[in-house]
């Protein structure tokens, strides 16, 4: 199931998936919601928020995904997801391969660091992080 948050605001999209993503939420939430957008920005930003008790995609939610894809992956301006899964890295960083904007992968516990980065509030996260003076 795939919830709209409210946070959604101007270019930004922010998602929360529970359970699993089916077909439908694709083609009758994220889909119509991000052409909305689109049509009035000239790229999008996106959080998507993978619950701890998510399940997977559906073959039909899948197939949705490569599909859109394919089709808009130079319409991003940066890309946040959000859940624990080490898988969730490996597709972040594969996905930024083939797409012009900007993707990170954040733990649940860094929500709001990915909501600051999204909004270009958090631009230097990892830069300052790393001259930290107790940094190791």
């Amino acid at each position: 199931m795939l919830y709209v948050l409210p946070e959604t605001t101007g270019d930004i999209i922010v998602l929360q998936a529970n359970e699993s993503l089916t077909q439908d939420d694709y083609t009758q939430t994220f889909i119509p919601l991000f052409e909305h957008v689109k049509n009035t920005h000239p790229t999008v930003r996106l959080l998507i928020t993978f619950a701890p008790g998510f399940e997977g995609f559906e073959a039909g939610a899948l197939w949705e995904d490569l599909k859109f894809g394919s089709t808009h992956a130079n319409d991003f301006y940066r890309i946040a997801i959000v859940g624990g899964s080490e898988w969730m890295e490996w597709i972040s960083n594969v996905a930024e391969c083939f797409m012009d904007g900007e993707i990170r992968h954040y733990k649940i516990t860094q929500l709001l660091e990915a909501l600051r980065w999204i909004n270009d509030e958090g631009e230097d996260d990892e830069h300052e992080e790393k001259n930290h003076p107790f940094a190791g």
